[in-house]
């Protein structure tokens, strides 16, 4: 957790968690946000990228809700 001062974090959401109701998915990206409070940079993504069988609208969803959640 300690990488010095002036490093940003990449931090990663299992995609398979897409796959689950709105909810879920905002509780595990909460999970994340609230882990990278208050670091100098965070990368938010997907752990594996996205899966051919991922509905579009999940990843807008989640795209979406990450922008309201870290807005400046």
């Amino acid at each position: 957790r300690r990488v010095g001062p002036g490093k940003a974090l990449q931090g990663n959401l299992d995609p398979a968690v897409l796959f689950a109701p709105t909810a879920v998915v905002e509780e595990k990206a909460d999970e994340v946000l609230d882990a990278a409070a208050g670091l100098e940079g965070h990368v938010f993504n997907l752990g594996h990228g996205v899966l051919p069988s991922m509905d579009p609208d999940a990843l807008t969803r989640l795209v979406e809700y990450v922008h309201t959640r870290t807005a400046r």
